[in-house]
């Protein structure tokens, strides 16, 4: 029969074996960094904050060039016509019966608007040849100008923004204008407004609203460019 100190012997061993393995565990469990513990996530993370989420939408990158989807529209609604010619500068003279609507382009900001007609034939001056006029410098960076309007709408006002269709005034004969019609000139935005001799218009818009008038999308922005590249902005006529 084996001695009872054996016994005791082992008993001890064992439970000294025990307790040193807890004694590990707890070192382990105190040693834990506190990098390593997780934390539910703030509820308003900062996304400027290193390794935070949002779960907002990140905003685009603002855009250096017209927006693609950018739409044109023919400038007169209701039967109109015009020429692939005009007197002494490029323009064209949309011919249509007086009261029908004028619209914008296309989206833009208006520039300037005449709403008294100030013309003398007496005097003939350029800046007020145009009658009742609207300019507008569209979101692609190109201004288009209306004029001979016979009325123009209250809420088109320098500043104002537009939409591609949004009525301006109408259709009339107001200035140096014999017959019912729009006169429609394009050209870089320049001085903004005062420079009558540019404002008329640069580069012919024949092509540009045949394409506008059968639906289509041709932009300008390319002949401006290249017009103003060679031109500059003409401080005088």
């Amino acid at each position: 029969m084996a001695r009872p100190w054996i016994w005791l012997t082992v008993v001890l061993t064992v439970l000294a074996a025990v307790a040193g393995a807890g004694l590990l565990v707890q070192r382990d469990r105190l040693a834990t960094p506190v990098s390593a513990v997780w934390h539910p996530p703030a509820a308003s993370a900062s996304a400027s904050t290193p390794g935070a989420t949002s779960t907002h939408t990140p905003s685009p990158t603002p855009s250096t060039g017209p927006p693609a989807s950018l739409r044109r529209v023919f400038p007169v609604q209701g039967k109109a016509s015009y020429a692939r010619e005009h007197h002494d500068y490029p323009g064209t003279d949309i011919m249509a019966a007086c009261g029908l609507p004028v619209v914008a382009v296309t989206d833009g900001v208006v520039l300037d608007v005449a709403t008294v007609d100030r013309y003398d034939p007496a005097v003939n001056d350029g800046a007020t040849r145009g009658g009742l006029s609207v300019s507008v410098l569209g979101d692609d960076g190109v201004r288009y100008y209306g004029s001979h309007f016979a009325s123009i709408d209250r809420a088109v006002q320098p500043g104002a923004r537009v939409s591609a269709g949004q009525e301006l005034g109408t259709v009339g004969r107001t200035g140096n204008a014999s017959a019912c019609h729009l006169h429609f000139g394009i050209s870089p935005p320049c001085a903004r407004v005062g420079d009558w001799w540019v404002q008329r218009g640069v580069i012919w818009p024949w092509s540009y609203l045949d394409s506008w008038r059968d639906g289509g999308n041709k932009s300008p922005v390319e002949e401006i460019a290249a017009w103003q590249a060679d031109h500059g902005c003409p401080a005088e006529p």
